[in-house]
Formats: structure tokens, C-alpha cells, sequence
């Protein structure tokens, strides 16, 4: 099993809440944001010296939920601060940006790594396409094209030009080139099970952001295989991210008073603004078939859901180091999968017991499922 390390990069100084879309920035005080990078960045980079595998950057706009607005920035700040856990991007939203710029800003960052990038081809979140005016009904055509460029960019030596339904380029040579050869890993989201299939079809890692339900990750990862066999390969464990939030102490309880906090803090105060964006991409577009429509409605409750009916379902790890270590072991026993993706900071969780937990999950959590490693 590895173990990634995973960053919203909220901000967390305003516990207004509000419906408004976008959200008022006239709560962001910059000085605040300054103190929250700069502990951000730290914890983030403190990931390496605590034995994680990976560490994650994301992408979102115009609201408290991540102020990671272009995670490159963040990525390049960490490979400054770190020597050999892996820099993934999961990841630039691949239908919203130039996709030139995308290939090479992260064939920087494989460079200057080192060749430690995990290249994220993300579609991203309905409200991302509110933000940038970007038709939430194109988004599945626009990521198949664009990481159909990107890759080509990567490994064409020549000069090419480019003629497709989004995008049209007279010559491409991208200057630098990446390090990873053919080029680096890609990883692509399973939120649903057209981008599971694709992510099958491209050869990729394959990630669920947060588990709703065992049946339902069950059903994505066996889309996901299903496409690759098609396609002429066989995943392994490996290839397989699974998210997880982890609240985790000494004490069962205050691990959950932490997460049950954390997650009203999330929904609230960080979430409500992009649920009305939401809202309207979900009935003026086509970003949903019927089928995801359904689970999206669920999904804005899931904030009602005890910490431990989520404990009890496998969709959170919380309690003492040897609860989170079974509770892990009954996921990974469900889901085969090879990498376990950890989100510490839940809404407004304090960061030094995200400090204090992440070593506490790297001396007794992590060697039951290193197997000599």
C-alpha cells in the first residue's frame, strides 16, 4: 500500500456562511491567506519527512472551498522543499485551461522534480465551469481531446500542428519536454463511470476522490478494468487511488468530535456557495446523465451522516491508530486497491492535531501495510 497525502488548501478565517455564488471575496483577508499558505505549505511538505508516498495539490475557484486556484504553484513550492515523495497533480481541471500551457507547466514540474510529477487530467467539479465560463455539457469531449494533446505534446519530437473539434494549433513544439519517458504517470478521476472508462481507455491511474458507498466504488473500479481490458492492458492494485478523510487520535472520541466538526465546518460555511453554482450546472447542462443526477441530490446530504455510520459504511477512517488500521484493512479487503489517498483537513480541523496525526499515522498506522517496504 502507498499513501498519499492530500491538501484543500481551505480558507478558513470567515465561518460566515452563505449561499451567494461566487463567493464574496470581500472575506478574504490577505494577511490571514499569507499565515494559512505559509502553514499550508509546511504541513504539506511535512508529508515527505512522515513517510508519505505522494503528496496532492487540487484546483478550485472563487470560494473558501481550496485556495489553490492554480496547484503548479503549490507544486513547484513543494519540490523546493522536498527530495523524493512524488508531486501529484490531482490535478489541473484539463476542459477549463489551455492545454499547451498544461503540458508545459507540468512538464516543468517533472523537470525541476526531478521526474516526480503524477500528471492529474481532471475534469473537475460542476461549479469550476461556472467560474470560468466553460460549457459544463463539453466537459467530457473537451478532457478526451485535450489529454489526447497534452500526451501528444510530451512524446512528439517534430513540430506538429493540431486541427480538433476545441482546439486548433498551427505548431506545436513544447519546450521543456518531460523527464518520465514515454511521459509522466497520468491520473485521471472515477467520479462516474464514463470517466472511469476513460481513464481505462488512456492508459491511466485511475482515482475516487471520496468513497459514497462500497457498491458504488465496486461498480467504478470494475468499469475502470473493464475499459483497460479492452484497450489491451490489466491494471494492478497500483493503479488504484482510493480517498479517504482521516480524523485520527489517541482518544476514539475527540478523533470523532474532530471530523464531525470539521464536517459541518465543510458544509456550511466552505460548501455553500458552490452548491448554488451547482445547482445551476445541474439543470441548465448536461455535466450530469440522469443516473448522477440522483447521486448528486444525495450527495448534499451527506453532511447529516454520523461519523460513525461513515466509520461503519468504510467511507471515513477516524479513531485510535489500531481502529484506522482496521478500518483500512476493511477497505482495502472491498476495493483491492494499491494506494490510499488521505485528506486530513476536514473543514476547519485545528492544524496542529492534523501535525500530530500524521506522524501518529506514519508510526502506527503505515507499517501494518508496508509489508517490509
Amino acid at each position: 500500500m502507498e499513501f498519499a497525502y492530500f491538501h484543500l488548501m481551505p480558507y478558513t478565517a470567515s465561518p460566515e456562511t452563505t449561499k451567494d455564488w461566487p463567493v464574496p471575496n470581500h472575506r478574504f483577508d490577505p494577511e490571514i491567506g499569507h499565515e494559512l499558505y505559509t502553514t499550508y505549505i509546511d504541513n504539506m511538505a511535512y508529508a515527505e519527512e512522515c513517510g508519505f508516498d505522494w503528496v496532492g495539490c487540487n484546483e478550485h475557484h472563487m470560494s473558501p472551498f481550496g485556495m489553490m486556484a492554480n496547484p503548479n504553484i503549490i507544486g513547484a513550492s513543494l519540490i523546493q522543499r522536498t527530495k523524493k515523495i512524488k508531486i501529484a497533480m490531482v490535478g489541473n481541471l484539463i476542459p477549463l485551461l489551455n492545454p499547451l500551457r498544461v503540458a508545459e507547466e507540468y512538464a516543468m514540474l517533472d523537470v525541476l522534480s526531478g521526474g516526480r510529477l503524477i500528471a492529474g487530467m481532471f475534469r473537475g467539479i460542476p461549479h469550476e465551469y461556472v467560474a470560468y465560463n466553460v460549457s459544463p455539457s463539453e466537459s467530457y469531449d473537451r478532457l478526451l481531446e485535450a489529454t489526447q494533446l497534452i500526451i501528444k505534446a510530451w512524446t512528439e519530437p517534430e513540430p506538429f500542428g493540431w486541427e480538433g473539434e476545441f482546439y486548433q494549433y498551427r505548431a506545436v513544439s513544447i519546450w521543456p519536454r518531460p523527464i518520465q519517458k514515454p511521459h509522466p504517470r497520468i491520473i485521471m478521476s472515477g467520479s462516474s463511470k464514463r470517466s472511469a472508462e476513460i481513464a481505462g481507455q488512456f492508459g491511466a491511474m485511475f482515482g475516487i476522490a471520496q468513497i459514497k458507498t462500497m457498491e458504488n466504488a465496486r461498480e467504478l473500479i470494475d468499469a475502470y478494468k473493464n475499459s483497460a481490458r479492452e484497450h489491451g492492458w490489466e491494471p494492478k492494485p497500483s493503479d488504484i487511488l482510493v480517498g479517504l478523510s482521516l480524523a485520527i487520535s489517541e482518544d476514539a472520541d475527540e478523533a470523532k468530535e474532530m471530523l464531525t466538526g470539521g464536517r459541518k465546518f465543510f458544509a456550511e460555511v466552505l460548501g455553500g456557495g458552490i452548491r448554488t453554482a451547482q445547482q445551476l450546472v445541474l439543470h441548465k447542462s448536461r455535466y450530469y446523465d440522469d443516473e448522477m443526477k440522483g447521486k448528486f441530490i444525495d450527495a448534499r446530504k451527506a453532511a447529516m451522516i454520523s461519523v460513525d455510520d461513515l466509520i461503519e459504511a468504510g467511507t471515513a477512517l477516524c479513531g485510535t491508530p489500531e481502529q484506522v488500521v482496521e478500518q483500512l484493512r476493511y477497505v482495502e479487503s472491498q476495493l483491492g486497491h494499491g494506494v490510499t489517498n488521505i485528506n486530513m483537513k476536514t473543514g476547519n480541523i485545528p492544524d496542529e492535531a492534523i501535525t500530530a496525526g500524521m506522524k501518529m499515522f506514519q508510526e502506527r498506522v503505515m507499517p501494518a501495510f508496508q509489508n517490509g517496504r
